[in-house]
């Protein structure tokens, strides 16, 4: 089973509204721990997305207008995306996606390969979330993890790890949550 672990920073929360700017994945083989694939890309928003930004999100992820004059466009990182998953034969029978808010990330990744697409190519349609396998464990364990959050860095400072460091960009969002998903599964 390939784990694909995600995230994607944005011009704000709105899918329907706000850009994409980046996205990062890194493809793991979960039994042999094997990396199979990384990517990270900018994605060049067009000037009529790019003003529709959030100044909040903005400051989160601390991008600047001018970090995308060289960036690819969506069509480009689209067909980078498409080649790796053909490549490693990605399927929903052998892969699923981890994200820290799948539901977020994968909105966001249909800007880039529409939903049709990724069904056509039979890409996984599990969307797993690392709040929910904390939640599910620290449940068996008889804790509550309620108290004590369940923001992905909630979760890495109740494992003994750190915050993700800022400002917030995809690859480090994807090896953050990588970190705190290989801790979660080692104790």
């Amino acid at each position: 089973m390939r784990a694909i672990f995600l995230d994607t920073e944005t011009g704000g929360l709105d899918s329907t509204r706000h850009p994409l700017l980046e996205i990062a994945f890194v493809i793991v083989d979960l039994l042999t721990h094997q990396t199979l694939a990384t990517y990270s890309s900018l994605v060049k928003p067009l000037e009529i997305d790019w003003i529709k930004c959030d100044k909040e999100a903005l400051k989160i992820n601390g991008f600047k207008h001018s970090e995308f004059s060289e960036a690819p466009p969506l069509d480009v990182v689209k067909t980078q995306i498409l080649e790796i998953f053909e490549n490693l034969n990605i399927h929903r029978k052998n892969s699923v996606f981890i994200c820290q808010n799948p539901s977020f990330d994968r909105a966001f990744f249909a800007k880039i390969i529409p939903t049709p697409i990724q069904e056509a190519h039979k890409w996984p349609y599990h969307w797993l979330d690392l709040a929910s396998m904390y939640w599910a464990i620290k449940l068996k364990k008889g804790q509550k993890p309620w108290d004590n959050g369940l923001s992905k860095d909630k979760i890495a400072l109740d494992l003994g790890l750190g915050c993700e460091k800022a400002p917030h960009r995809a690859m480090r969002g994807v090896e953050h949550l990588k970190e705190c998903f290989d801790k979660l599964f080692s104790n």
